[in-house]
């Protein structure tokens, strides 16, 4: 496996898996995989097709458990066997599909599953304002544009829409957020925007961030570290801290081709 320059920290990883390892039938899905995820870091995870950046994804998220391995959260080991498992600890995801209902505005898709309501013993009604102040405060700390909070979300574009996404996962002050794809589809100025979003995430709530993305011109852009898999192995790792690793670099580690 090549590595890019490490640098080099003694401090415990937020979140940490060791050899881990996924089989569908005779498919090794994933073999072996090692990754740290330090407090505050945002990680790229980049491969081709069938890679298995997917199923690391669904293994952390807690959609699917993993067949093998060992996986740590503040270097004490736990079991993510369903999503709740990784919520409880502190793990949201914003899923491609962004997992969002068209007919309803941004304070119902924000707090869908999870609507403040007044105690049974006062009628039990929706806090519909306690909500949209929250939801206000939200968007506001991490700079999103949303022309109305009543507007059906369906009515959105693309880039508001994930911002939405992305404002949603930050209710319950996770200390880690996985992102898939999050510009997929986006023109520049959306996914410039998205990009930002994403840095203000981590500034305004200190969380760590795993990003799986296509897009190599924003995962060089944005990511700290950069993980590269290929057909279920980690293959390759690059300190981007002082965003030196080029796209040479990260399509001849995920073709497994060198560059002339």
């Amino acid at each position: 496996m090549s590595t890019g320059t490490a640098a080099v920290t003694t401090a415990v990883p937020l979140l940490e898996l060791r050899r881990v390892f996924k089989v569908f039938g005779g498919v090794h899905a994933l073999e072996g995989i090692d990754l740290a995820v330090g407090h505050g870091e945002i990680v790229a995870v980049v491969g081709d097709n069938g890679a298995g950046k997917s199923t690391l994804m669904k293994i952390i998220s807690g959609l699917q458990p993993a067949d093998g391995g060992e996986i740590l959260i503040d270097g004490k080991p736990v079991e993510l066997r369903r999503p709740a498992d990784s919520t409880a600890l502190g793990i949201e995801t914003v899923y491609q599909d962004l997992a969002l209902c068209d007919n309803l505005d941004t304070v119902q898709n924000l707090f869908l599953g999870r609507e403040e309501a007044r105690p049974l013993l006062h009628g039990g009604r929706l806090r519909r304002a306690d909500m949209e102040h929250r939801a206000q405060e939200t968007i506001r700390r991490l700079g999103a544009k949303i022309p109305s909070l009543r507007t059906p979300v369906g009515r959105l574009s693309g880039g508001q829409r994930q911002s939405i996404a992305v404002c949603r996962s930050t209710l319950s002050d996770p200390r880690l957020v996985l992102m898939d794809e999050p510009t997929a589809a986006l023109g520049v100025e959306q996914s410039t925007g998205v990009l930002s979003l994403i840095r203000r995430l981590r500034e305004e709530h200190d969380c760590a961030i795993v990003l799986i993305s296509h897009a190599l011109r924003d995962v060089l852009d944005i990511a700290d570290r950069i993980v590269v898999l290929r057909l279920g192995s980690k293959v390759a790792e690059f300190d981007n801290t002082e965003r030196t690793t080029n796209s040479d670099q990260l399509v001849a580690a995920i073709t497994g081709i060198s560059a002339p």
